[in-house]
């Protein structure tokens, strides 16, 4: 039977307890409605609800708390098991609360976005069998000290990991130690053109995506794909910092600590960039007009943000776009090429080598 998880939000006076009772009346016509409800999720704080439910359908979801309660959700998604598990540490309730006559979760789904990446700026400098030797003792260190600060792995690529964590203290400790660990304990990786980024994003599972913690993942993706500093937290996330420790974070030597607006302007910047992805007849001035920004203002932000200007910004987007698109797919050079704004292949190989340093062609013999 599929899974769903459902979001609710709720009015100020509505308690952890109210929340338990309109549960209860959920598992009392479950079962006429063809529902399990499987635990849930509410945060005092914010005022959220999620509910995890197997169901034939929404539908009957909507039906059922209709009929209970008519407190219908604002938003429901199909989400896996494992993959609830995994971001939230659960998928029935807490074992403290299964022997209550009432049981009250007072537990928020709230959780801070690890995204860690590890890229090798320019492989024909470096030897192959070397940067594989050292960056598989970094992912081993990676993963223990993920372990030792309360991080729970989500997903591990070849040189990325998607982590989540439930206090953004553990998260923040947990970046700086993983920095620490790569530039300190394993010193060879200073003689290689490799790049680490960490972002911290912050998030609810159900939001108007359609997948689960979406908006959380997606802007922890950007942030390390455009903010030029190593450690970059989003302006949630350093809120949530000063919560639990009364210390407000300072932002060191490679560490980016984003404001609501500096986190508004990359929206807008990745947004345009991924509009205009294979539109080879785009110009600074079109993202300008979409930033709502002068020219000396776009430029002095992108500067700041990803020490980049907007031409070699947007030439840098469309590149790395061609190198993912090259190595994941089966689309020749030539394709790729003109799916990523470029108006001729040839010219597209030379800017393609001049920024990896290594022609497409051999990406395509390498992962094919």
């Amino acid at each position: 039977m599929p899974l769903f998880m459902d979001r609710h939000d709720v009015s100020e006076d509505v308690t952890a307890e109210n929340v338990a009772q309109l549960h209860q009346e959920d598992l009392k016509i479950q079962e006429e409605f063809g529902c399990r409800g499987l635990t849930y999720w509410f945060d005092d704080k914010r005022k959220t609800a999620f509910c995890l439910i197997e169901a034939d359908d929404r539908s009957a979801i909507v039906k059922m708390h209709k009929r209970a309660h008519g407190e219908v959700p604002n938003q429901i998604i199909e989400v896996d098991p494992k993959t609830v598990e995994s971001f939230l540490g659960r998928i029935e309730d807490p074992a403290n609360a299964e022997n209550s006559e009432l049981t009250i979760i007072d537990d928020s789904a709230l959780r801070i976005i690890m995204l860690i990446k590890l890229e090798l700026l320019n492989q024909k400098y470096t030897d192959p069998a070397k940067g594989k030797y050292w960056s598989d003792k970094y992912r081993s260190a990676v993963l223990d000290l993920l372990e030792a600060c309360q991080g729970k792995l989500i997903k591990q690529g070849e040189n990325d990991f998607l982590a989540s964590f439930k206090f953004a203290s553990d998260a923040v400790q947990a970046a700086l130690k993983i920095r620490v660990s790569l530039f300190e304990k394993f010193s060879e990786f200073h003689k290689m053109n490799l790049s680490l980024k960490i972002g911290l994003s912050s998030g609810v599972p159900v939001t108007e995506k359609s997948t689960i913690f979406e908006e959380a993942i997606k802007l922890a993706e950007r942030i390390c794909r455009v903010i030029k500093e190593e450690i970059i937290l989003s302006a949630d996330v350093d809120e949530l910092f000063t919560s639990e420790t009364l210390v407000k974070l300072k932002a060191e030597k490679q560490t980016c600590i984003l404001t609501k607006k500096q986190e508004t302007f990359l929206n807008l910047l990745m947004d345009f960039a991924e509009r205009n992805l294979n539109n080879s007849e785009v110009k600074v001035e079109d993202l300008n007009r979409s930033m709502m920004c002068s020219k000396s203002k776009l430029y002095r932000e992108m500067i700041l943000l990803t020490g980049k200007s907007p031409n070699n910004f947007l030439s840098d987007f469309r590149l790395d776009q061609a190198h993912q698109l090259i190595t994941n797919s089966i689309k020749n050079i030539s394709e790729v090429a003109y799916e990523t704004g470029f108006t001729s292949p040839s010219y597209f190989t030379k800017c393609f080598q001049k920024k990896f340093g290594f022609a497409p062609s051999k990406c395509t013999s390498d992962n094919r």
